[in-house]
């Protein structure tokens, strides 16, 4: 690896003056960024926000709500989010897990560890890794930091991290070259999606790239 927190840094001030704040995640209350981070896999976020105006419209947007419903019930409240029947029983697990244990209040979650809420939140079936971390980042406001397959791309095309590097690596160097800090973990996986969505493509769009001054290979 020959990058490390200078060239991080570098990388975030470059973006966020291009982009500028990101105001992630949008929700009007952390549970409703918790069901989010699951509507929002695979899918764009207008879709999300359709699938969360059906379940507030139901007066379904709450734990115990949303315990209660059947599968079918969920499946077609969140249906434009897409993959509506795999996502309603990620859904339910995970609600499933917080009335439960926690009496379906995610604000109870807030004294608990970030090492405990992870380990917790992947234990629920169907919960993966950038979920459990988005949950923890923007729901409930605690330092972990997010990574997702733009992540993987811009800092493996530009030497922060070798090609074989799984999800945990990833993670693991750039919290070990950043500041443990919240508002920058938010905004910097903000401005990589960003970044990522508009030029690290597959096919990269390395011209007006804000990154592109920034040495840089294509081979992925």
């Amino acid at each position: 690896m020959t990058a490390g927190g200078d060239q991080l840094m570098a990388f975030y001030e470059t973006l966020l003056a291009h982009y500028g704040r990101q105001n992630w995640w949008p929700g009007d209350s952390p549970f409703e960024v918790m069901v989010g981070a699951v509507l929002t896999q695979n899918t764009n976020w207008l879709n999300v926000e359709k699938a969360i105006t059906n379940l507030k419209a139901a007066d379904k947007l709450s734990a115990w709500a949303i315990d209660a419903l059947d599968h079918e019930e969920l499946a077609q409240l969140i249906r434009p989010a897409g993959y509506f029947n795999i996502k309603a029983r990620r859904l339910k697990n995970l609600i499933t897990w917080l009335c439960q244990n926690y009496d379906g209040s995610i604000e109870a979650l807030a004294d608990l560890s970030v090492p405990r809420l992870r380990e917790e939140l992947l234990s629920v079936n169907g919960i993966g890794r950038e979920t459990a971390d988005s949950i923890i980042l923007y729901a409930l406001e605690k330092p972990t930091f997010v990574v997702d397959t733009y992540t993987y791309r811009v800092l493996c095309r530009h030497g922060c991290i070798d090609p074989e590097s799984d999800y945990e690596q990833t993670k693991d160097f750039c919290e070990s070259h950043l500041l443990q800090d919240v508002a920058l973990y938010n905004e910097f996986h903000a401005l990589i999606v960003q970044v990522g969505k508009n030029h690290c493509k597959p096919r990269p769009k390395c011209t007006d790239c804000p990154l592109v001054c920034y040495e840089h290979t294509l081979d992925l």
